[in-house]
């Protein structure tokens, strides 16, 4: 996951348990060009890294295996490859594929960085948490739309369970859709004015709210006609009014 993320330009950065326990790694300077001969983590300066016990990035693995990667990251970023396509470019036969092994390689080099960033970097962490807390604000309107069992299938496979599976990632969307086009207006709207919104507070909007609609009843998937415009945004100073009733 790390060395897909990371070819495809993005940063992973995930929540590790045991973090303490995780394994480092380390990049020989003779396997990049940077020296003439191979040598130790300590000799390299890693200084007291070496007492974490480091393990050698196979440089030449990845190098062997570059233009295959970069023949995956081109089929992802065009969506040219499903994911169950490149699972079996990674593995044959239940065992990892020379491809398979050279992504994790890669990945090792940025994983390693990313725990020393969550180790040293406040901000890195701080950061981290911001975008596990999107993550769970999208499980959590998930959970809301899919409200019998608290968003879970209890019953084995069956036919139409798809369906069922893809209709709530129809609803995520309509909603997410909906309220971005809402929070948009309704921002355009309180700048016009003369409030000022700056970045910090856009930056902090979400469209993963749902304490405004009601989830129980019919569903109905009439558009509206309103003549290309979007309908009347609520003024504010009545907006707790409307909650309690």
């Amino acid at each position: 996951m790390f060395g897909l993320f990371a070819i495809c330009g993005y940063q992973f950065a995930p929540r590790i348990a045991d973090i303490g326990d995780a394994q480092q790694w380390w990049i020989d300077p003779a396997d990049v060009g940077l020296a003439d001969k191979r040598t130790t983590p300590a000799a390299a300066g890693y200084g007291r890294l070496t007492e974490l016990n480091l393990r050698r990035v196979n440089i030449a693995l990845i190098k062997q295996h570059w233009p295959q990667m970069l023949q995956v990251a081109g089929s992802l970023v065009t969506n040219k490859v499903r994911a169950y396509d490149l699972i079996k470019m990674m593995t044959a036969d239940g065992r990892t594929t020379g491809l398979g092994h050279a992504f994790a390689h890669y990945g090792r080099i940025f994983k390693s960085m990313h725990l020393l960033h969550v180790a040293h970097l406040e901000d890195y962490r701080r950061m981290m948490g911001a975008q596990l807390n999107v993550g769970e604000g999208r499980n959590g309107l998930a959970r809301a739309v899919f409200f019998a069992h608290h968003g879970q299938l209890r019953r084995g496979y069956e036919r139409g369970m798809e369906d069922q599976l893809g209709a709530l990632g129809l609803g995520l969307n309509a909603i997410i859709f909906w309220n971005s086009l809402y929070i948009d207006a309704a921002v355009k709207k309180l700048a016009a004015g003369g409030m000022k919104i700056g970045p910090e507070i856009r930056a902090a909007l979400s469209p993963l709210q749902w304490e405004h609609i009601n989830f129980h009843g019919t569903y109905p998937f009439n558009r509206p006609e309103l003549l290309g415009r979007l309908r009347d945004l609520r003024d504010p100073a009545y907006a707790d009014d409307d909650l309690e009733q």
